[in-house]
C-alpha cells in the first residue's frame, strides 16, 4: 500500500511540476500572458506541497528519486501535449532514470 501511495504522489507531483513549468513556458516563450505564468507558479507551489506527502521523510531521497519521474514525465508531457516524438534514446534514458528512481526510493534498507 505504501508503494502505491508513493507512486501516485510521484505522478501527481509530476503533473503539477511539469504542468506548472509548461504554463510558465507558455506565458513567457509563447507570449500567452501573465495568467499562464501565474497559474504555472501556483502549480509549482502545489508540486512542492505534494512532494512533502511522501511516506519517506528524507528530503534528499525524495527529490533525487523524483528526478527520474521528472525526466520520464517531461518526455511523456512533450509527446502528449506538444507533439514531441521521443526517439529510442530518449525512451532508453527515461527508463534508466526510472530504474534509478526505483532503486533510490524502494530498495530495502534493512529497517
Amino acid at each position: 500500500m505504501l508503494f502505491a501511495r508513493s507512486a501516485a504522489l510521484f505522478v501527481l507531483a509530476g503533473l503539477f511540476e511539469i504542468g506548472g513549468a509548461w504554463l510558465v513556458w507558455q506565458g513567457v516563450r509563447e507570449h500567452k500572458g501573465w495568467a499562464c505564468i501565474g497559474a504555472g507558479v501556483i502549480a509549482l507551489g502545489i508540486y512542492g506541497w505534494v512532494a512533502t506527502l511522501q511516506p519517506d521523510a528524507a528530503f534528499g531521497r525524495i527529490l533525487a528519486a523524483y528526478g527520474g519521474v521528472f525526466v520520464a514525465g517531461s518526455l511523456a508531457w512533450g509527446a502528449l501535449v506538444d507533439g514531441y516524438r521521443p526517439d529510442r534514446w530518449d525512451v532508453t534514458g527515461a527508463l534508466i532514470c526510472l530504474a534509478g528512481m526505483a532503486v533510490i526510493m524502494y530498495a530495502p534498507r534493512g529497517r
